[in-house]
């Protein structure tokens, strides 16, 4: 919960994990993970992903293992209910959102539709 209320986005253990790592490798534990929308890649809006030190106005923020996710409000709105995870698997390891709003999805998982 974020001063009492729901939180709209997941932000599992395994990511929370790899951004811990990052910032001991970063050696900076004022970073935090931003995720954002932005338009482009084959399906029309893209996930992007960045360590950054700073929480603007607005930015709604999900705590877990002692690091922060930051989201922006205007991305917010494409990501409510969905979840940003951290996986390695054979197609190699990276974060990844998982997406209840997409209707499509590009084969890379990198790129949607609305």
């Amino acid at each position: 919960m974020i001063n009492n209320q729901i939180i709209p986005l997941c932000f599992t253990d395994s990511a929370a994990s790899k951004v811990k790592n990052l910032l001991l490798y970063q050696k900076n534990s004022h970073l935090k993970l931003r995720v954002y929308i932005t338009g482009g890649g084959c399906s029309g809006f893209q996930y992007g992903f960045t360590l950054d030190d700073q929480i603007h106005v607005g930015d709604i923020t999900v705590e877990k293992l002692g690091v922060m996710l930051i989201v922006d409000p205007m991305s917010l709105q494409y990501l409510i209910g969905g979840s940003v995870d951290y996986v390695e698997n054979l197609e190699g390891s990276r974060f990844v959102v998982k997406n209840p709003n997409a209707k499509t999805t590009c084969s890379c998982g990198s790129s949607f539709n609305i």
